[in-house]
């Protein structure tokens, strides 16, 4: 969501200095503003490089971290019984957890899930 927010200020601010700049029909630019110029590029390129990769990253820690394993241990109130499972996190919801067998399990209001680190394979 960030950076969503952060490139849409960034292409707002883009827009805003490309078009408050004169245009100069028929002029040639001098070499300091041909360097002006070329900086602004720069800049332009190395942000929009540092947005996409911070994305990638985030992406990359989002779904590595969603498939994670770890146990999942379910405890019944109405009798001293406790079950573990192996669940990757993502697949762990508010009333169902699938576990890496495939095997769905919806949970009731009243039992107790304890989600323990993750899991060495």
């Amino acid at each position: 969501m960030l950076t969503k927010i952060l490139i849409t200020l960034l292409i707002i601010v883009g827009a805003m200095v490309y078009l408050r700049k004169p245009r100069e029909n028929g002029v040639r630019a001098s070499t300091k503003e041909l360097g002006k110029n070329i900086k602004l590029r720069i800049g332009a390129y190395v942000l929009i490089s540092l947005s996409l990769t911070a994305t990638a990253a985030y992406w990359y820690w989002d779904w590595s971290d969603g498939n994670k394993v770890v146990s999942v241990t379910i405890v019944s109130p109405m009798s001293d019984e406790s079950v573990v499972y192996q669940v990757k996190k993502k697949d762990i919801t508010s009333n169902e957890i699938t576990t890496i067998n495939g095997i769905r399990i919806r949970l009731s209001n009243q039992e107790r899930i304890i989600v323990a680190n993750t899991v060495n394979k």
